[in-house]
């Protein structure tokens, strides 16, 4: 778009396929297919000696190397304890989508010949922070620099809001391969705000696929009268895998689709119609309801009781089945709004905006004749002001920004946390609860300060431990673990002495702590530390080994 401009690419890293997309010369986000010409990549990885295949290659080889192939990695994203190991090297979730990111960038370099080195990437908006931060660290292995990570409704609903007209509140029904959320969105002229959202990070189409599979098994046992069970041989069951996906999709245009089991020198065919598929997977979408009712009542605590549509993103909302609920349970009929594409399309948007934003506080700086452009803050820039500085951007790129584009520079996109933050702390009598300092479906970027009190006397010190709680509970064993901060304390304090803690996150679900002991003044500040959360030197180290595998 010019050299004055930097261009930012929009990266949807899914469980199980990613994307990648720009805005293009005439403000139109576009998607960049892979080297196989395809738009959307598998998002599976298979090592092979010194090299890593990524995509179509990498899932048709599971079928018979399950042992060296990775799939569906986003599911373990923030989990400090996974590990894959090959050629007795142990390769963590980050590694292992840092090469999908780094096939879908590379393919998009050679199609656009150019390099790529700024991007958005999305994440589930239920993703907490463990994984935002390594989904983060993921981009950063790979070489990229990542200017945000978006959440994925959020996305589409940008890219989606900037072809409206008129003012609306939509519910986002996001069904991926892996992940579901539910998210209402209010679009406005020049604002996109979130809400309320929740969901599952663990519910996805590949448990329709799963349903498939113990069906498949099943019906192979009761046709073939054997006791060996086809999900004990994992080449059987990566097949079988496979031929549910495809199966699925089948199911969506018609109303039955073949199958053939083989296992232990023994086959059985078995064809699965459509009430029987939804017979099989009604559990799931019943699920997908109740965590939209959980939102809905949420959002009505915030004064929101109405939305005008539903619009479904993600592969998995094109079965029929869940068109056919939505209508049965809500009376309204869901939009599917390119439901492959539309959340690379709308973190491309967000990338443009970013970056013609920055480009705005530069000129407007100069202006101003102030040095550091940070501090022009652009919702206190006039509507002339904003021209005055798009026009001059104009010039000086020799480029036209559309009406879209220009609009697309005002939006404000107001986020929410997805999960209460909170610290665990002693009561009266001595029993463990959660007392929360950030609450979910707050807006973000948020701050919150608590008081406590030390547990004893002469304390050596306290422990920060933080938690994410997804329904307000107060019992920590109802809450995942974030992270560990020690303030140490001088001598000869008296119990109960008082300890101010301060919760901030910023805008991308990024989590700073900070502790101070107000009678002795000692303070730490820990920007999120846990032990999902790598380094900036591991990141470069680790960055460094990863590039001698070479990513096809």
């Amino acid at each position: 778009m010019g050299e004055a401009l930097k261009k930012v690419f929009g990266i949807d890293l899914g469980t199980t396929y990613s994307a990648i997309a720009y805005v293009d010369e005439h403000g139109k986000p576009v998607i960049v297919p892979n080297q196989e010409s395809e738009r959307i990549t598998p998002s599976v990885v298979l090592f092979d000696g010194e090299s890593v295949i990524v995509g179509n290659t990498a899932k048709e080889s599971s079928k018979v190397e399950p042992d060296r192939v990775v799939s569906r990695i986003k599911q373990q994203m923030g989990d400090p304890n996974y590990r894959f190991e090959h050629d007795g090297k142990p390769y963590t979730p980050e590694d292992i989508s840092s090469f999908i990111l780094r096939k879908v960038v590379g393919d998009a370099e050679i199609a656009l010949g150019e390099k790529i080195e700024d991007v958005v990437i999305t994440c589930p908006a239920y993703f907490g922070a463990p994984e935002r931060e390594a989904t983060m660290n993921a981009g950063r292995l790979a070489g990229l620099n990542v200017r945000s990570i978006l959440n994925e409704p959020t996305a589409a609903a940008l890219a989606y809001g900037l072809e409206q007209g008129e003012d609306q509140v939509v519910l986002v029904f996001d069904l991926g391969g892996g992940t579901f959320d539910i998210t209402m969105i209010e679009i406005k002229e020049r604002l996109i705000r979130v809400i309320c959202t929740g969901g599952d990070h663990r519910l996805g189409g590949t448990l329709w696929d799963e349903a498939i599979v113990m069906e498949l098994s099943h019906q192979f046992q009761e046709q073939t009268e054997s006791a060996d069970d086809p999900l004990d041989d994992p080449e059987v069951l990566n097949d079988l895998y496979l031929q549910a996906e495809r199966g699925k999709k089948t199911l969506t245009q018609r109303d039955k689709a073949p199958f053939r089991v083989t296992h232990a020198g023994k086959q059985a065919r078995v064809e699965l119609d459509r009430p029987k598929f939804e017979e099989l997977t009604r559990h799931l979408i019943d699920r997908t309801i109740s965590l939209t009712r959980e939102m809905l009542a949420d959002a009505e605590a915030k004064g929101y009781k109405h939305y005008d549509k539903v619009i479904l993103v993600g592969g998995a909302t094109r079965m029929p089945q869940i068109h056919d609920r939505i209508v049965a349970e809500f009376g309204v009929e869901p939009e599917s709004y390119d439901p492959d594409e539309a959340v690379a399309k709308g973190a491309a948007l967000f990338g443009l905006k970013e970056s013609i934003q920055d480009e705005v506080r530069e000129v407007l700086a100069d202006a101003r004749g102030e040095t550091n452009s940070d501090l022009v803050e652009l919702e206190l820039v006039t509507d002339d002001e904003m021209t005055e500085a798009l026009d001059q951007i104009e010039r000086s790129i020799g480029l036209t920004l559309t009406g879209p584009v220009r609009d697309l520079v005002h939006t404000r996109v107001i986020n929410v946390l997805s999960k209460s933050l909170g610290v665990i702390a002693k009561n009266d009598q001595g029993k463990d609860l959660v007392y929360y300092l950030l609450n979910r479906n707050s807006e973000v970027p948020l701050e919150n300060t608590s008081d406590f009190g030390t547990d004893q006397a002469d304390q050596e010190g306290v422990e920060i431990r933080v938690v994410a709680g997804e329904r307000d509970s107060t019992d920590p064993a109802d809450c995942l673990n974030i992270g560990l901060a020690t303030l140490n304390l001088p001598a000869s304090l008296p119990a109960n002495s008082p300890i101010r803690v301060t919760y901030s996150i910023n805008r991308d679900g990024r989590l700073s702590v900070t502790a101070i002991d107000l009678t002795g003044g000692g303070k730490i500040e820990v920007d999120f530390e846990t032990e999902a959360v790598m380094k900036s030197e591991e990141i470069e180290e680790r960055s460094s080994a990863l590039r001698m595998l070479n990513v096809s």
